[in-house]
């Protein structure tokens, strides 16, 4: 009985009631949209095992957002704390998003002027390519299509801008493929210290 009393308490307290449990509610619904952003990506990019696993947890913490804003309905702050976690998670899901960039992409490289130099310099870096001859607009130009992974995206943008500023490139999403070659990465200080481990 006298934990009940405390916990009413700190419950009826104002500082709880117009500081703390309205910050928890934003903290909460914050936490459930980046979730919710990162759950629709791994959808998107077919991750049918990690999907449901977010989805869990961005329901649950959803549930205890929306149960202290309908055991309190009568406070607008709640309301502000609640709609600004939303927009706020948004913005975070995306920065999230990009951050960790899971997934392929595809570029499609269309060069009309000195091809070769770019397209060597990218087999140097261990890309693989499909090189086809096409016509333009303009006459005759290269068409190069390589998948890469979207973490690799802004590395291969700059030397293509590098090399060659007026190639025409395309980036699209891709689901899924099979087989191919992807370029090795160096192995970070925590993989070769797991690799000597075992």
């Amino acid at each position: 009985m006298i934990k009940l009393t405390l916990f009413n308490v700190i419950l009826e307290n104002p500082f709880f009631s117009l500081i703390i449990l309205p910050l928890l509610i934003f903290i909460a619904r914050v936490l459930d949209v980046t979730l919710g952003t990162l759950r629709i990506v791994f959808i998107s990019q077919g991750r049918q095992k990690l999907a449901p696993v977010v989805g869990f947890f961005e329901i649950f913490i959803w549930l205890l957002a929306v149960g202290q804003i309908f055991s309190n309905l009568t406070n607008i702050i709640y309301y502000f704390a609640y709609a600004g976690g939303f927009a706020t998670g948004n913005y975070v899901g995306l920065l999230v998003e990009n951050k960790i960039s899971l997934g392929l992409l595809s570029l499609q490289l269309i060069i009309r002027e000195n091809p070769e130099k770019l397209i060597n310099l990218l087999k140097d870096n261990g890309y693989s390519l499909t090189i086809l001859s096409a016509e333009g607009l303009q006459g005759i130009v290269k068409l190069v299509i390589l998948i890469i992974k979207r973490k690799d995206l802004p590395k291969i943008l700059e030397i293509i801008r590098s090399n060659n500023p007026k190639a025409f490139i395309s980036v699209e999403q891709v689901k899924s493929v099979r087989g191919g070659n992807f370029p090795t990465r160096p192995k970070t200080r925590w993989e070769l210290l797991l690799r000597k481990k075992v």
